[in-house]
């Protein structure tokens, strides 16, 4: 009988954060193959686009013009998910057809008024203003009575279902916790009441002592390969220090979180040389004016990328029937992820 071993045989593994399984089958991954492999020419963009409705001082498709911004540029989404209208309801009489409105803010965050730049190709002190509004957002929308958490993200990418290449990121608020949220909250709770610590801090000292899935590791954060990781890149930025969401922030960790998202998705880019997509977003405590010291600051990189800069990985078949799966072992992305350079592609020739 063979003795088990994690990069070879298949196993599931548990995810803390939202207490479910995953299949992982690492000896898929020496199959050959013979799906899709496209080979991808990388449109140049230009630095402004006159087409472009997130470009400085264009126009939008409701009229307005943007201001001549020239770091970053926060305005309600102009189709919005959500809306602020309060409603009167009347409560579904069937336990079986549940509805509920739901009240919410969507705004968009364009990261630099530079059309042709991604967060990787932005200068650090160009990203930690963006932090820096993501933090305003945070507490301004926080701050509503009605709304009770703040989901801060970027698509990056049209396969990712970008619509707009200029960089730009997006929050939606809401009066109640979305599902994923919901479920970490659960876990997270179950956790710190038995513990009395945070989960992912505890999570975090174990990943250290290993080393194994470990990317990028600075003063303050660390950027890993979760054990539980579904995607086949997919990260997760940890803060070092036990805080709940983003207003807590000190000045240095403003910029060594800058300096992670920075390294992280240049290392991206690097991975295939191309201009890498993922969705990203991070999650906190929720603003429902209830302390969460169970909450633990992170942030997550969902990227779909397996094997080139055209093969992609998505959920389907027996991902949506049974349960995630993934053939490259955490592990094994991680080494592959640790490796690579965190200077650019496109600039090392200059």
């Amino acid at each position: 009988m063979q003795h088990f071993h994690a990069n070879e045989h298949p196993h599931r593994r548990y995810n803390p954060l939202l207490g479910e399984w995953i299949l992982v089958s690492p000896h898929r991954a020496k199959r050959p193959w013979q799906g899709q492999n496209e080979t991808l020419l990388e449109e140049t963009k230009p630095e402004y686009d006159p087409n472009c409705y997130l470009c400085a001082g264009n126009i939008r498709a409701n009229g307005i013009q943007n201001e001549h911004y020239t770091d970053c540029f926060v305005f309600e989404n102009d189709f919005s998910a959500l809306l602020k209208d309060e409603v009167t309801f009347d409560k579904a009489p069937s336990e079986l057809f549940q509805l509920k409105p739901e009240r919410g803010i969507n705004k968009v965050i364009c990261f630099s008024p530079k059309h042709h730049l991604t967060l990787p190709e932005m200068a650090v002190d160009e990203i930690e203003k963006v932090v820096q509004v993501w933090k305003a957002q945070y507490l301004e929308l926080g701050s509503l009575d009605y709304i009770n958490y703040v989901q801060i993200f970027e698509n990056k990418g049209s396969i990712m279902g970008c619509s707009n290449p200029h960089p730009h990121g997006q929050i939606w608020a809401q009066s109640s916790l979305p599902t994923q949220i919901e479920k970490t909250q659960k876990n997270l709770s179950i956790y710190y009441q038995k513990h009395k610590t945070s989960l992912l801090a505890d999570y975090l000292k174990e990943e250290l002592k290993q080393q194994q899935r470990i990317v990028i590791e600075n003063t303050h954060f660390v950027a890993l390969v979760p054990f539980w990781a579904i995607w086949p890149y997919e990260t997760l930025i940890i803060s070092k220090r036990h805080f709940g969401s983003i207003i807590a922030m000190t000045a240095e960790e403003t910029t060594a979180f800058a300096e992670i998202i920075k390294s992280l998705t240049t290392k991206y880019d690097n991975l295939f040389e191309t201009s890498f997509p993922y969705s990203s977003g991070i999650h906190q405590a929720p603003t429902d004016r209830i302390a969460h010291p169970e909450w633990h600051f992170h942030m997550h990189f969902y990227p779909p990328l397996l094997r080139s800069a055209s093969i992609k990985k998505f959920m389907v078949g027996y991902e949506m029937l049974g349960e995630a799966q993934r053939d490259l072992s955490p592990e094994q992305s991680a080494q592959i992820l640790r490796e690579l350079p965190t200077i650019h592609y496109k600039t090392k020739n200059l």
